[in-house]
């Protein structure tokens, strides 16, 4: 089985791209500075083509996480305190706050943007740090949250004017997000008992909308097409994952997606 690895809603932004790429003559990986330094653009260094789908700024391999309900509001739907990598669902951009690179490796700092509010939270600092390592990229993710950053948020009902976050009770986390092209049509990975022996398989074409598997035993999960080539993401420790298929048109901006995420609660 021949794999491409990343090791790791839907409004269209007006906001231009500002893309940075790694190369290292095997693999391409494409990072939007204009979106909190996101991956999107993933693929094989000799055919140009991008196995990742950005179609909105909630669509990247990127970090996304959930905590308390806040009042916010999804386009209709009661939504929670979900600062978000990339920007908002209404195309808000998340701001780069710096960014380094050499032809193989980055790091960037991010103040990612509430998915349903599109508002800054200076309260969180997301950074990454990614090497090209042959056809494998390392990727290494970190939040910070820090509630004295949301100092300057002010509570009438308290007498210094001071304002504490609630505290987020433990939730579902994506680590990370991962949209793939929706020509990825089939989900590979082990679900197993007996982990690394060379089982069996597991084969799903997923549909609309989440489904779950609390057994990903190796710890890996990719999307392949007919000739088993796509794009595989190995989260080490992680055992959860949840993912789906939205329908569309396929290619990197398509309205079409091949989702995953391995997930922990935290």
């Amino acid at each position: 089985m021949r794999f491409a690895i990343a090791g790791l809603f839907f409004a269209l932004s007006v906001f231009a791209a500002d893309w940075l790429h790694l190369d290292n003559g095997q693999v391409r990986l494409g990072v939007d500075r204009a979106a909190g330094a996101s991956i999107g653009y993933f693929g094989e260094s000799a055919t140009g083509r991008n196995l990742l789908n950005h179609h909105d700024k909630g669509r990247f391999i990127q970090q996304s996480y959930y905590g308390a309900k806040d009042g916010s509001d999804w386009n209709g739907k009661p939504w929670r305190w979900n600062p978000v990598q990339g920007g908002g669902w209404r195309g808000e951009p998340a701001r780069t706050l710096a960014f380094t690179n050499t032809a193989t490796t980055l790091y960037a700092k991010t103040l990612p943007k509430h998915w349903a509010t599109g508002a800054d939270l200076p309260e969180v600092v997301m950074e990454e740090w990614i090497e090209l390592r042959e056809r494998v990229a390392h990727i290494r993710f970190k939040m910070t949250c820090s509630e004295a950053r949301a100092g300057d948020l002010q509570s009438p009902s308290k007498p210094d004017g001071g304002y504490k976050p609630p505290a987020h009770p433990p939730a579902h986390q994506e680590l990370p997000a991962v949209f793939a092209d929706f020509a990825l049509t089939n989900l590979v990975y082990y679900n197993g008992t007996a982990p690394w022996t060379g089982g069996a398989l597991t084969r799903r074409v997923p549909g609309w909308p989440n489904e779950y598997d609390k057994q990903l035993t190796e710890n890996w999960a990719a999307y392949v097409d007919a000739r088993d080539w796509g794009l595989g993401v190995f989260v080490p420790g992680t055992t959860e994952m949840t993912f789906y298929r939205h329908p569309g048109k396929p290619g990197p901006a398509g309205g079409g997606c091949s989702y995953l995420a391995p997930i922990r609660t935290l």
